[in-house]
């Protein structure tokens, strides 16, 4: 557990070497999704910290505070307990925004970024949003196959997955915060210039993204994997590869 602002965030530490971070995305994740996949593949030779989101996995439910510059602001103090060297940032969905949002603040203490399935405001965002608002179960049709069947099955983790779900979109202020995310310009885009990997799936509806930024990001590039929005879930071992023979370089 790493303290930040007076909030103590569930955290895993794994491994030696060069820094780097995994952040996953909102609703459905957990540091899981990544403490499953590429991350003790990437310990073997980094330094790697994963951590759970504000409102998510063991990490304190807040009612408020989800807004895109307070949970950068979270990933800024938990980097300053971890390591002082520039570091990597790995992101999916919106965990990726945060990931860009810290090294637009932080150019000098980011050394690569990898955004899987990164959404833009505002189009994007309202979209997710729109997802989040719906009813529980047209959410939970959204969800990738692998969660929808952990539901099914019912037991203790669900019951945990519908009740954080629950708290998140009906007893916290998520929703508004997505609502007033601010855009991000190309201007602030091209501004970065460290070495940037955008995995997106063939069926998201989110690759548009990833074609805006590689076109707007001076040392960017795009992969298509199959799947969708969920790809560390619906093409891990895929995504896995990638990251690591990007980071590893």
């Amino acid at each position: 557990m790493t303290s930040a602002d007076q909030l103590s965030f569930h955290t895993v530490i794994m491994g030696e070497g060069a820094p780097v971070v995994f952040i996953h995305g909102l609703l459905v994740g957990n540091l899981a999704t990544w403490y499953f996949s590429a991350a003790p593949k990437l310990s073997q030779s980094h330094h790697v910290l994963l951590y759970d989101l504000r409102g998510h996995g063991k990490s304190p439910r807040t009612q408020s505070g989800y807004d895109l510059d307070t949970m950068t602001h979270d990933l800024e103090n938990l980097v300053d307990s971890f390591s002082t060297e520039p570091l990597t940032l790995v992101g999916h969905s919106y965990g990726a925004l945060i990931a860009l949002n810290y090294a637009l603040s932080h150019p000098e203490q980011v050394k690569a970024l990898v955004l899987v399935e990164a959404p833009l405001p505002p189009s994007e965002l309202q979209e997710m949003r729109a997802i989040l608002a719906a009813s529980s179960d047209d959410m939970v049709a959204a969800l990738p196959p692998e969660l929808q069947g952990m539901l099914q099955s019912g037991g203790r983790r669900a019951r945990r997955f519908l009740e954080g779900l629950h708290f998140l979109t009906a007893e916290s202020t998520l929703l508004e915060d997505l609502r007033n995310t601010p855009d991000i310009s190309d201007e602030q885009l091209a501004r970065l210039h460290c070495p940037v990997l955008c995995l997106y799936g063939e069926q998201s509806s989110c690759k548009q993204v990833g074609e805006r930024l590689v076109r707007v990001i001076p040392d960017a590039r795009l992969e298509l994997l199959p799947g969708g929005h969920f790809l560390p879930l619906e093409a891990a071992d895929e995504v896995s590869n990638r990251i690591l023979e990007f980071v590893r370089g």
